[in-house]
């Protein structure tokens, strides 16, 4: 059970993780052991609130697919449980940004004094920048 927040956890029975042989370089173990783990959340067939799936389903990330299959490959480690826990995690922080509502940004317009000041900084500092000219005499 991989538990998001107080109120909010994925089973494992919907999270599938398959282990394959690392790329790149790595030496003689690289052939031999597949450490590298390969997370697939289908995230339409979960058991998530339709709010929150509509987030996930809503952004712009490459390891979403069409299908709404979010897969995740963790290779950094040199241990199957390592690349394992990487992989989960990664799906926590994914998971957890979505159910964060951000509040909405409520425009505001400067106030009157303080476009005086803006104005104001503004007449002094081309004063002080017209006092730089040549002296003639």
């Amino acid at each position: 059970m991989l538990e998001i927040s107080r109120h909010l956890a994925i089973p494992d029975s919907e999270i599938e993780i398959t282990y394959v042989r690392s790329q790149g370089a790595g030496g003689q173990n690289v052939n031999k052991v597949a450490s590298a783990a390969h997370l697939r959340f289908d995230i339409r067939a979960s058991s998530l609130p339709e709010p929150i799936k509509e987030r996930l389903l809503g952004l712009k990330d490459k390891r979403i697919s069409k299908e709404g299959v979010l897969v995740i490959k963790a290779q950094a480690h040199r241990t199957q449980e390592k690349n394992r826990d990487d992989a989960l995690r990664r799906l926590w922080q994914l998971v957890r940004g979505v159910t964060v509502v951000r509040k909405k940004r409520v425009a505001t317009k400067p106030t009157f004094a303080s476009k005086q000041r803006r104005v104001e900084g503004k007449v002094r500092r081309g004063r002080v920048k017209a006092l730089r000219g040549r002296v003639v005499d």
